[in-house]
Order: C-alpha cells, then structure tokens, then sequence
C-alpha cells in the first residue's frame, strides 16, 4: 500500500512514517523531561520524565540499527525496547502500548485505529485501570475513540482529532483523586496534579500529529 495519497498527504502508517513517528515522541519527551519528572515528582516516584527519554532514545538508537520494512515492525521493535529500558511500571505500559500496535499493523497495515484500540487493550489488561483513575487510561482512552471516529477523514485528520483528545484527558486528570498506581496512595493529596502518565501520553499522539 502506497502510504501518500496523490497530494502528498500520508494516508497511511508505512515504516518510515513510523520511525519519524517514534523519533518525534523521543524528541518530545526530551523536550519535556523535566516537566513530566516535576509531575510524577508531585504524585509519584519522580522518574517518569527521565526513565521515558532513557526508554525511547534507546528505541531511537535500536530502530537505526534495525531493517524492517513495514510499520508493524518498527512499532513492535519500539515496544519490545521500552519494556527492556524503561524502569517502573512505565516500561511495561509503554512497551505494551507499542507491541500490541505493532502486532495489529503487521496483521493488517491499514488498520491504525484498531492497532490502536489492541494497546489500549493491553495497557488496560496490564495495569487494570479505567477512566477516572487517574493514569494514561483517561488520556489514551478518548484519543483511541477520536482517531477511530475521525479516521474515515484520513490518517492526518484523525492524527490531530487523537492528538487533541489526548491533550484534553490529561488535563482532566487535574482534579481527579487517583485509584491506581503510586499516586493512589496519596488519597486526596492526589487532587490538584494533573498524570504524568497521561501527560506523556498525550505527547505521543501529538508527535503522530506532527508528522503526519
């Protein structure tokens, strides 16, 4: 499949999309590791922002050295480096994000949006939270919905519809008491601190947005 449409529009996830994609989130997050760790410093162990650039630079570093020709491929190399490099729990919810999407993509290459749907499914296998808990769930969750809904307007489109979900889920984690992970232990002190988690999360989608 031709991933550009005749205006020169990526209208599909290929493999070189896909390593620009992963390249964004890691510029991304090194962008903002200091506010992602002041973040998780609030609520939690005060690491995510350095544990996640470690994770997706070594993912950078590992797809350069890595020949694959499909989308799926690369997205599954990504996974399987972060859950190697990432400590924490961060590590095995990010890598499983990837692994699942990339299964889904070497399946079916056109099929982002259930690629997607599959490692929000195994993230929320995996940590066992749901929106309102306060996690990357409330961020990943509306983003997955957005890009499926936009997804019939083309992969650009339903980047931005994705990236713009995710954004507002992790701002509405702000008032939010946590249930899940280190920062439920904070019962009420929890209110107030928008999720690290979902905060990065929402990097992620917005980095797909950007280059798309």
């Amino acid at each position: 499949m031709d991933a550009f449409s005749g205006s020169g529009t990526p209208s599909a996830l290929d493999a070189a999309l896909a390593r620009a994609w992963v390249a964004a989130i890691a510029a991304a997050v090194t962008t903002r590791a200091a506010e992602l760790t002041d973040l998780d410093a609030a609520i939690g162990d005060g690491d995510h922002g350095v544990n996640l650039r470690r994770g997706f630079d070594a993912a950078v570093a590992a797809l350069a050295g890595f020949e694959a020709d499909t989308a799926g491929a690369v997205l599954t190399k990504t996974g399987t480096t972060l859950v190697s490099k990432v400590g924490g729990a961060s590590g095995p919810l990010y890598g499983s994000l990837f692994r699942a999407l990339g299964k889904a993509l070497a399946d079916d290459p056109a099929a982002l949006g259930a690629g997607l749907q599959a490692g929000l499914d195994a993230v929320v296998r995996l940590g066992k939270a749901s929106p309102g808990d306060k996690t990357m769930v409330d961020a990943l969750t509306p983003a997955v919905d957005a890009y499926v809904a936009a997804a019939p307007s083309g992969l650009a489109a339903a980047a931005a519809a994705a990236a713009t979900a995710a954004a507002d889920g992790a701002a509405a984690t702000t008032p939010l008491q946590a249930r899940k992970g280190r920062a439920s232990y904070l019962g009420e002190r929890s209110v107030g601190h928008q999720d690290p988690g979902a905060t990065s999360t929402a990097l992620i989608f917005a980095a797909l947005a950007d280059v798309t």
